[in-house]
């Protein structure tokens, strides 16, 4: 198989989340022991930082990567979903997992993975953890795909746990309250390993404090500390909560463990995120005149900040491209969204992504008005058609939205 080829079997011959929904949701760890025990171990070779959280867990494994970068050190990234091609998900300072890499590996294991049923983002983790192992790097960043408890990276024992916030996303498989999803992400805790809490509420702390009794785990709580405010690329209002987190996790490096960040290190690396890792789609723009901004925020808490930002713009009329998922709860999701807004209906192009008829049926009931169209591409030029160049421009809703625009 090309690399083509190989890719589609990945994403339309296996369950993945991302496409297929509650389907591909594993309820335990079995099958990600069996494959890394078949890969002979991998991640027993590997130092790594794990990183799980509702919002704001991706943009904080990139900060964590370029700084790490910039002190010298070879960092493996591993993240999820990618935006435009799969090899995004895995990284050695900042480039892409070779194609030929991902064909081998894929090659060497697919009767093993048809034999035992595995998911996608199973051998997509294990693909990670042998790609990294081989490549011998000096740490690499591990992204928690959903949850934590039970998510296929949940197999490492970390140098230092992160988590970043949590709030109320993937409630069919995580619980429909917030210290419920704070047990599922709780769940990478390891015994007395370090463990930092970007942001908590009354009702997630006690979770977080018992867990880590539990495992006599050291906890910090990097909102209550106070850091200097470095400047960053990535400049999204709610970076301020994720560079405190990151900063809080290189202090625990350089305290606890044998790696060596100076403060020249963090601040470079947090100028260079975008550069040194090649993250997009967070607070991005893609024009100016109009201001054309997209954000993967998809969830009531990422938006509200999101959104919040929107509002601080100056510009004469609102356009908005909009799509989503269709297991989205749009009546808790919709209400968010600015009433004075043209609003630009669509489909993102994936199984999962909800009829924009009904997307736009359900939207006007909040009173948000706008027209259907027929991918996103359309939508987008249709926005940039009617756009006065002192307008302003928002795409998001799905994180499938903003990987079409980009």
């Amino acid at each position: 198989m090309n690399y083509k080829e190989t890719t589609e079997w990945m994403f339309n011959q296996l369950p993945m989340y991302q496409l297929q929904g509650a389907s591909a949701y594993k309820k335990d760890l079995t099958n990600a022991y069996l494959l890394i025990n078949h890969l002979e171990n991998p991640q027993e070779k590997l130092k790594c930082i794990h990183v799980a959280g509702t919002n704001g867990k991706g943009s904080t494994s990139h900060m964590l990567a370029s700084i790490l970068q910039e002190a010298g050190y070879k960092v493996g990234l591993y993240t999820s979903p990618h935006l435009k091609d799969f090899r995004e998900r895995i990284k050695i300072n900042g480039i892409d997992i070779p194609e030929a890499f991902v064909i081998d590996f894929i090659t060497k294991h697919k009767h093993f993975f048809e034999a035992n049923d595995l998911s996608f983002f199973e051998m997509t983790v294990g693909l990670a953890f042998d790609y990294f192992a081989k490549e011998k790097v000096d740490i690499a960043v591990i992204e928690v795909g959903m949850g934590g408890r039970l998510d296929a990276t949940n197999i490492i024992t970390p140098i230092v746990s992160v988590i970043t916030n949590i709030g109320l996303d993937h409630t069919s498989f995580l619980g429909n309250t917030l210290d419920a999803i704070a047990f599922e992400k709780a769940g990478i805790i390891k015994s007395n390993i370090p463990v930092i809490i970007g942001e908590y509420t009354p009702e997630t702390q006690p979770v977080f404090l018992a867990k880590a009794k539990e495992f006599s785990s050291e906890l910090f709580f990097a909102a209550d500390l106070i850091f200097e405010n470095y400047t960053s690329d990535l400049i999204g209002d709610y970076q301020i909560h994720n560079k405190k987190t990151v900063l809080q996790t290189i202090a625990i490096l350089n305290t606890q463990t044998d790696f060596k960040i100076t403060p020249d290190d963090t601040k470079s690396g947090l100028l260079n995120v975008v550069k040194n890792t090649g993250l997009q789609g967070r607070w991005q723009q893609l024009s100016q005149f109009p201001k054309v901004i997209c954000d993967t925020a998809h969830n009531k808490n990422g938006l509200e900040i999101v959104l919040n930002q929107v509002k601080k713009e100056r510009f004469d009329s609102l356009h908005i491209v909009l799509g989503v998922v269709n297991d989205k709860d749009l009546e808790e999701f919709l209400p968010l969204f600015p009433k004075k807004a043209n609003y630009y209906f669509c489909k993102p192009n994936i199984p999962r992504g909800l009829d924009p008829q009904i997307l736009k049926q359900k939207a006007t009931h909040f009173d948000l008005k706008g027209e259907v169209y027929i991918s996103v591409s359309e939508a987008y030029q249709k926005a940039i058609e009617n756009a006065t160049k002192s307008d302003f421009i928002y795409i998001g809703g799905s994180t499938f939205v903003v990987a079409e625009i980009l």
